[in-house]
């Protein structure tokens, strides 16, 4: 069975920093992208970054690209989300997911295990 597993989260400062991680469990881990997706309240689910398995192939939603890094490291099947300058509407829940396909897709229907979510709050 799957598993997809987050931590990291929690209260920041705008302009402060956190890193989220998820580790996945009962695949191998190393064929299958990572994404990282994150609901805030009363609005839709929304596309953060994904990796490719590989490492190689990353995608970014256009708000966070050079404030928010993805990377994997594979030999701990544990993906990681580095952000910097957080911003107060970067406060989600953030969701952690793995997908069958070999692209860092942007739509959530490509993913089919997710985590049960991180609290992440940015206070201005």
């Amino acid at each position: 069975q799957v598993q997809v597993v987050e931590s990291g989260g929690g209260l920041v400062q705008a302009g402060g920093s956190l890193r989220l991680s998820c580790a996945a469990s009962g695949r191998t881990f190393n064929r299958y992208t990572m994404g990282w997706f994150r609901q805030a309240p009363g609005k839709e689910l929304e596309f953060v970054a994904a990796i490719s398995g590989s490492g190689g192939d990353t995608n970014y939603e256009n708000s966070v690209k050079r404030r928010f890094t993805i990377s994997r490291d594979n030999a701990k099947n544990t993906v990681y989300l580095q952000m910097n300058s957080l911003k107060p509407e970067d406060t989600a829940v953030y969701y952690c997911a793995t997908s069958a396909g070999p692209k860092p897709v942007v739509a959530a229907g490509e993913y089919d295990y997710w985590g049960q979510g991180t609290q992440v709050t940015v206070s201005s």
